[in-house]
């Protein structure tokens, strides 16, 4: 697995704009996050459909031509520096094939941030652009308008990379070791919706693969895992990285699961790493090489996550 394109990091000034690609967006959520946008002296901007409801499906933001549509202009409008997502929820899926690749690509690198329901994008960004993402908290997500340390991790990582190239969860070893390869991952349960599609990855051979998820049960979790295994997306990977379970069941009946799955792959394997679905989520960039001690419980990239 080859390593990405790193796009710049932001400077201040630097205009985002902001894009709900998923479910529908509170709008004081919204403005509480433009806030804190501001305050790190960038220029965020909503798009134009950002505050929309589907008419017929509530759990969408807008209809899927108007989210794609609000992405696309974003992300090939060149005074836009960087394309963050509102929040998650479910609807990427409905919006990714209308997305025109070849003038996002013409549009050359920037930044993209989200997680959740964004891994479908994450996905394509690495498979179609070559692109390096970064996994993180999401503007208007309730636990990173609330929470300093969301917001202390992911200002670094957008604005001074080369302080936090090693990302110090606090976990611990699952499976002890240390691995080098190219980070990787998402939601569980959408890296296992996204088998079978055209352009999805193929495995994740040669990769450091960081997975989270949120509200499912144990065995849902199973099966997702177990989905993966059979298909042999999980051949060649080099090590794994576990997220939050928030509002899944007790942590002290998924670990088992977890370490009875992913136990055989004969790869180090890091828990409680502290990114996904959690207070204080920890941006996590995907697309870049990086070294993971599950001992130390420490993910270490080669090189800043920006230029």
């Amino acid at each position: 697995m080859r390593e990405l394109v790193r796009p710049a990091r932001l400077a201040p000034g630097a205009r985002v704009t902001v894009v709900a690609t998923s479910g529908p967006v509170p709008e004081e959520r919204l403005q509480a996050g433009l806030d804190v946008l501001r305050g790190w002296d960038l220029d965020p901007v909503p798009a134009p459909h950002v505050l929309d409801r589907h008419g017929r499906f509530p759990y969408l933001a807008g209809t899927d031509a108007d989210r794609a549509a609000d992405f696309q202009q974003a992300w090939c409008d060149p005074a836009v520096d960087a394309v963050l997502c509102a929040r998650g929820g479910y609807g990427v899926q409905r919006i990714i094939d209308l997305l025109d690749w070849d003038a996002m690509r013409a549009a050359g690198p920037k930044v993209f941030v989200g997680f959740s329901d964004t891994t479908v994008l994450h996905e394509a960004f690495a498979t179609r652009l070559g692109l390096a993402t970064l996994y993180g908290p999401m503007a208007a997500g309730v636990d990173f308008i609330k929470n300093e340390r969301a917001q202390g991790h992911l200002r670094a990582t957008l604005f001074a990379p080369e302080t936090v190239r090693t990302i110090d969860s606090g976990g611990s070893a699952l499976v002890p070791g240390r691995a080098r390869g190219v980070t990787l991952g998402g939601c569980l349960c959408l890296l296992a919706a996204e088998r079978g599609v055209p352009g999805a990855r193929p495995s994740a051979r040669g990769g450091l693969l960081c997975l989270e998820d949120v509200g499912e049960e144990t065995y849902r979790l199973d099966r997702y895992l177990t989905q993966l295994l059979r298909s042999g997306w999980f051949d060649g990977v080099h090590g794994v990285l576990l997220g939050s379970w928030a509002a899944c069941d007790p942590y002290e009946q998924v670990r088992p699961m977890l370490a009875d799955r992913l136990g055989g792959l004969g790869v180090p394997v890091l828990e409680e790493s502290g990114f996904g679905h959690c207070e204080g989520a920890l941006t996590v960039p995907f697309g870049v090489m990086a070294e993971l001690d599950a001992d130390a419980g420490t993910l270490t990239l080669d090189e800043p996550a920006l230029r």
